[in-house]
């Protein structure tokens, strides 16, 4: 218990540092990959933002969908990816393959769809290389670029927001 207290410090450290030293300048590009990034204790139904990329005429095969649960023996076949804390190290270490590749991608556009502060999904999004970083979350507004303030469950709201929001910075 006492060492996941101090992994845990040590992995905020890594945030915090990663965070100062970030320099928010979103590109006037338009949004060809996105990536979302759930909690699947909040939120189950990644389909959703599989039709809303078809409806925002966004096909490319490149968009990821990314879960994490606290669960480590979980078998999950709904998401492209998962994760758990046992894949997250010391000092910000990733200890899995395709989570390093997901937050080495320069995605387009990523959106951290999650609410409840979790410092395995900060440290995912604060590390994540993606250009325009979207958030519902206002406990650490350093991690985002754009926060929209709702609840998970409320998707609709949600995708229709973003599409504003993504119109408003000429991004679709």
């Amino acid at each position: 218990m006492i060492l996941k207290a101090f992994k845990e410090k040590s992995n905020q450290k890594y945030v915090n540092k990663l965070l100062s030293a970030r320099k928010a300048a979103v590109n006037n590009n338009k949004v060809k990959v996105i990536a979302i990034l759930f909690n699947a204790s909040e939120f189950k139904d990644f389909e959703v933002f599989r039709n809303y990329f078809k409806e925002l005429n966004l096909t490319s095969p490149k968009h990821k969908i990314v879960a994490f649960t606290k669960d480590d023996k979980y078998e999950g076949s709904q998401w492209e990816t998962y994760f758990s804390p046992k894949h997250f190290g010391w000092k910000g270490k990733i200890n899995n393959i395709d989570l390093q590749a997901f937050i080495d991608d320069p995605f387009d556009v990523l959106v951290s769809y999650y609410k409840t502060e979790t410092p395995e999904l900060d440290l995912i999004t604060a590390a994540s290389k993606a250009n325009l970083k979207v958030g519902l979350s206002r406990k650490d507004e350093r991690l985002y670029d754009l926060i929209i303030d709702i609840d998970p469950k409320d998707v609709k709201t949600f995708k229709n927001e973003l599409k504003k929001y993504l119109n408003i910075l000429n991004k679709l």
